[in-house]
């Protein structure tokens, strides 16, 4: 049996997600074995991290400056916006590198459920972006849920009074994936999104 501080911090990693407690324990013992090299530095980042981050008033990422590093890219297309439900999405696709516009975190997505209203996402904020002129496409990246298609259905009818062109991602079939595996949902929503080849 490990001290009471080590399981303390075993315990607060197992709440971190991927992580039960059995891989908290694991990493705690590489922690402690690379003490001398490794554990100063992650105490010195999650201080820096803690003292340092911020919420970008612009489009809703987390990061340690505001506006944040992508809001404050000049290089980035300003007449473009990828509406994201939160911040993991956004750093996903920004992984990618493939969109070079700006984003909009909406925190969430509608959910009657849940008790997620309009009023309780970042979408008036999104509106006032465009509205201030300078948008010319609105990229709707919802999750494939239910929940994230209606969000997407409710943004676009909200933003129909402005002249901006709404588009949303693809949906369908993974590369690599073999119609017998996948669901019926993944299936009726490729048909629908077929397209000719020529």
């Amino acid at each position: 049996m490990a001290s009471q501080e080590i399981e303390n911090l075993a315990s607060a990693l197992a709440r971190l997600p991927g992580l039960g407690p059995r891989s908290a324990r694991r990493a705690v013992l590489w922690l402690v074995k690379h003490r001398e090299t490794a554990l100063d530095q992650v105490i010195e980042a999650l201080g820096a991290v803690r003292d340092k981050l911020v919420e970008c008033h612009t489009c809703g990422n987390v990061d340690t400056r505001n506006p944040c590093s992508i809001c404050a890219d000049s290089k980035r297309d300003q007449k473009s916006i990828c509406v994201v439900e939160d911040v993991a999405d956004l750093w996903a696709l920004d992984r990618a590198r493939l969109f070079t516009g700006r984003y909009h975190v909406l925190g969430g997505k509608l959910s009657a459920l849940d008790g997620v209203r309009p009023e309780d996402l970042a979408i008036d904020h999104l509106l006032g972006r465009v509205e201030q002129g300078g948008v010319d496409e609105v990229v709707l990246a919802m999750n494939a849920t239910l929940e994230g298609q209606t969000t997407a259905h409710y943004i676009a009818e909200r933003l129909d009074q402005f002249p901006v062109r709404i588009t949303q991602l693809a949906h369908g079939l993974p590369v690599g994936g073999e119609l017998d595996y996948l669901d019926e949902g993944t299936l009726a929503q490729a048909l629908r999104a077929r397209r000719p080849l020529s």
